[in-house]
């Protein structure tokens, strides 16, 4: 297994975790964001679960492109997840933003593992 491999493998498996959990525990999570909406919360679960399902397919086929739009996606959500911390526009609690910016820097981090991984491979 190369090194893009293994990157997307560990994005696939904490996207896969955390789509899980949101669906699982929506109702838990809404409590620690302050909400009672936890339409949210199950929705972007089941959006990583298929996310998780298409990085898993990459990590056989190394589509250049597709790992550049799975990289892309990843960006947006640490940028999307730093928007959310800033304006606070849905009035998140603390513990919430915790949430958001711990997982934003992991998801920053393997962004920046599979961009590093993508430039290594002969592709």
């Amino acid at each position: 297994m190369n090194s893009l491999q293994k990157a997307l493998k560990n994005n696939a498996l904490f996207s896969i975790l955390s789509g899980l959990i949101l669906v699982v525990l929506n109702q838990q999570i809404s409590a620690l964001f302050g909400t009672s909406n936890t339409t949210v919360f199950w929705s972007v679960g089941l959006v990583l679960i298929y996310f998780a399902f298409t990085i898993w397919y990459e990590i056989k086929a190394q589509r250049k492109l597709a790992v550049i739009w799975i990289i892309i996606q990843d960006y947006t959500w640490v940028l999307g997840s730093a928007i959310l911390i800033l304006l606070n526009p849905f009035k998140i609690t603390l513990i919430g933003n915790l949430i958001i910016g711990i997982i934003a820097l992991i998801v920053l981090y393997m962004a920046i593992n599979q961009t590093i991984a993508l430039k290594n491979t002969n592709n």
